[in-house]
């Protein structure tokens, strides 16, 4: 059984329950004061077994880490693919290893995004063997907070630790270690907000011969909940941290 954060269909498709849906730290704040208080017509909550119930958080960057404390707080599992909170990353993972507590966390659960982290690995080791320059664009809907995407640091992170060219994704010059940066050692990203754009993703690997264009387009947000629930089944019964990595045994 699930209790999400987020309204997602692909729980039931896949012969899940969603037991509740919270849209709000004040709902969640009500189901740590009592399991069985009822919070919308439709559904009540039944939390006899908290091994039974997997939390899928999917919010916002400045709500996630309390949403997060909470389901620490419950003892429930909990599965979050909200970006923008990763400066207390250390705090939870250290809270989570303390309390024996079950996390799972990713920048993007679209099973065909992480496809692409794994080619975008091959590709920055490949580019620096052949002299290619990289670049990477993301594109989003005007609604997303955090900029550039998660997903697009997780895919400049790669890139940087794959490529020795590249010491930083920042845009301009910057300082490293007391060390200056030339435009060269810096992956440039843009990021667009623009329409109702659930999320492009495109890395450019380009030479004076020619130009290889890495492009992953989400149509909709059902890859990213299917994701997040086969991510969910993966965490029954386990303690500890995770990530895509654990769920493709890279």
């Amino acid at each position: 059984m699930f209790i999400t954060v987020s309204k997602t269909e692909p729980p039931l498709q896949r012969g899940h329950e969603i037991i509740a849906r919270i849209d709000n730290s004040s709902e969640l704040e009500k189901l740590k004061d009592s399991k069985s208080e009822k919070l919308s017509d439709s559904q009540i909550l039944r939390f006899s077994d908290s091994e039974d119930v997997v939390a899928i958080e999917f919010s916002t960057p400045a709500t996630a880490l309390e949403n997060i404390n909470l389901c620490f707080d419950m003892n429930i599992p909990v599965v979050c693919g909200t970006t923008g909170w990763y400066e207390h990353l250390d705090e939870v993972k250290a809270r989570c290893e303390e309390e024996n507590q079950a996390l799972f966390y990713a920048p993007n659960f679209s099973i065909g995004m992480n496809i692409t982290f794994m080619l975008n690995q091959q590709l920055a080791k490949l580019s620096e063997k052949y002299g290619y320059r990289l670049s990477l664009t993301e594109t989003h809907h005007i609604h997303k907070l955090d900029k550039p995407s998660g997903t697009a640091v997780k895919l400049a992170e790669d890139i940087i630790k794959n490529n020795d060219n590249y010491k930083s994704w920042e845009l301009s010059q910057c300082t490293i270690n007391n060390e200056q940066l030339t435009v060269d050692e810096v992956l440039p990203i843009e990021a667009i907000r623009e329409g109702n754009v659930f999320g492009i993703h495109e890395v450019k690997a380009e030479s004076d011969c020619d130009i290889i264009q890495l492009r992953h387009e989400a149509f909709s947000r059902k890859g990213f909940a299917t994701g997040a629930v086969i991510a969910a089944e993966f965490l029954f019964g386990k303690k500890g941290i995770f990530t895509m990595n654990d769920l493709f045994k890279i």
